[in-house]
C-alpha cells in the first residue's frame, strides 16, 4: 500500500500542552487521507495529537480533570476587601516564620546639600572659633549657637567672659572680666548669675579696688536687695530699683552717723531717722530729695558720744508738739500737691 509523504513546509495545529494524566486514554491511530489524494499529507502531524482524537468528549473530560487537580492544588487565599490590599495570612510557626522571605525598605536618600549643612552645623565641644571681626570663642555648640561651657574673648575691649551659654547668649553662672589699664592684668567685673546675655539674679560687681554692690540683678541693673560699699567708706544695704536706692534702706557713714528710712530715685524721701552718734543726738521727720523738712531733734547717746555737743538739747515746752509736727507736715504736704 502507498504512503503518501508529509509536507514539511505546511505548518501543523499544535495545541498547548495540557497536564499529565495519571491515567492517559488509549492512543488513537491517526486518520489518514486517501490513497487517491495526491500531494496531500497526514494532518496532524504525529500520533496521538489531541485534536485528531478518535473521541473528542473524552478529551474534553480529561482536560477537566486536570483543571480541578490544579484547582485543588492551588492554596486558598483569604478574600480581598473593596479598596485594600490582599495580605498574607501569618505563619502557623517558628519553622514557617524562619522560612519566609524577609524583605527590606530601602532608606530614602536626602539630598547632599542637607548633609553637607548638617556636618557644617556647630555641636558639642570644638576648639577655638574665630569670627570675622577678631572675637573667639572656646567651648561647647548646639545647633550653631554658643550652648553649655564655655569662654568668649572680645577683642575690641579686651574682655572676657568665662560660663554657661544658652543658644547663643550667656545664661547662668559666669565671670566676666576687664584688663586693667595700669597694671595690664585681668581683674574681675562681674561674678554671678545671668538671663538673656543680661545681668539677672544674685551677683557682684566691682566697681573699683573699694567700691563694690553684691545683691540682686535685673535687666543690668540692681533691683532688688542689695549692699554698696562706696570707696569713701559708706554703706547702703537695702531696697534698690532702675539701678538706685528705692524703698527702704539704711545708709551708714564711715564715721558712723547713719540714716534709716525711705528712699526714692536715690535720695532720702519719706520719713526717716538720722542718728548724728558723734555728737549724740536723733533726728525724726520728713525728708524730700535729701533735705529735712520737718522733725523732732533729741539727745540720744550724748554721754557716749565721742564729740557731744556743749549744751544739751532743752525740753520742750509746748502743751502739745505732736499735733505742731502733725500740722507742719500736712500744710508741706499740701504745698507739693499744689
Amino acid at each position: 500500500m502507498h504512503q503518501p509523504a508529509l509536507d514539511l513546509h505546511r505548518p501543523v495545529d499544535v495545541l498547548p500542552r495540557m497536564p499529565k494524566d495519571p491515567h492517559p486514554p488509549p492512543r488513537a491511530v491517526p486518520r489518514v487521507h486517501s490513497p487517491g489524494t495526491k500531494g496531500r499529507a497526514l494532518r496532524g502531524g504525529f500520533a496521538g495529537a489531541p485534536r485528531y482524537h478518535s473521541d473528542p468528549g473524552r478529551f474534553r473530560d480529561a482536560g477537566a480533570r486536570a483543571a480541578e487537580r490544579q484547582e485543588a492544588a492551588t492554596p486558598l487565599l483569604p478574600p480581598r476587601d473593596s479598596g485594600s490590599r490582599l495580605r498574607p495570612s501569618a505563619p502557623s510557626g517558628p519553622a514557617e516564620a524562619a522560612n519566609m522571605p524577609v524583605s527590606k525598605c530601602l532608606k530614602k536618600s536626602e539630598p547632599l546639600w542637607k548633609e553637607w549643612e548638617k556636618k557644617a552645623q556647630k555641636n558639642g565641644p570644638r576648639r577655638q572659633d574665630y569670627a570675622v571681626n577678631g572675637d573667639c570663642y572656646l567651648g561647647e555648640w548646639k545647633d550653631n549657637m554658643k550652648h553649655g561651657k564655655g569662654t568668649q574673648i572680645w577683642k575690641k575691649k579686651g574682655a572676657i567672659y568665662e560660663g554657661d551659654w544658652k543658644f547663643g547668649k550667656r545664661d547662668g553662672y559666669g565671670i566676666l572680666s576687664l584688663p586693667d589699664q595700669e597694671t595690664g592684668k585681668y581683674r574681675k567685673v562681674y561674678s554671678g548669675w545671668w538671663k538673656g546675655d543680661k545681668k539677672s539674679g544674685y551677683g557682684i560687681q566691682f566697681f573699683g579696688p573699694k567700691e563694690y554692690y553684691e545683691g540682686e540683678w535685673c535687666g543690668n541693673q540692681r533691683s532688688g536687695w542689695g549692699r554698696m560699699y562706696y570707696s569713701n567708706g559708706n554703706i547702703y544695704e537695702g531696697q534698690w530699683r532702675n539701678d538706685k536706692p528705692d524703698g527702704e534702706g539704711m545708709l551708714r557713714l564711715k564715721n558712723g552717723n547713719r540714716y534709716e528710712g525711705y528712699w526714692q530715685r536715690g535720695l532720702k524721701n519719706g520719713s526717716g531717722r538720722f542718728f548724728h552718734l558723734d555728737h549724740g543726738q536723733l533726728f525724726e521727720g520728713f525728708w524730700v530729695d535729701n533735705v529735712a523738712k520737718c522733725g523732732t531733734m533729741i539727745d540720744f547717746g550724748r554721754d557716749e558720744a565721742p564729740e557731744p555737743t556743749q549744751f544739751p538739747i532743752p525740753e520742750i515746752k509746748l502743751l502739745d508738739p505732736d499735733s505742731v509736727l502733725e500740722e507742719a507736715l500736712a500744710t508741706f504736704k499740701k504745698t507739693q500737691e499744689d
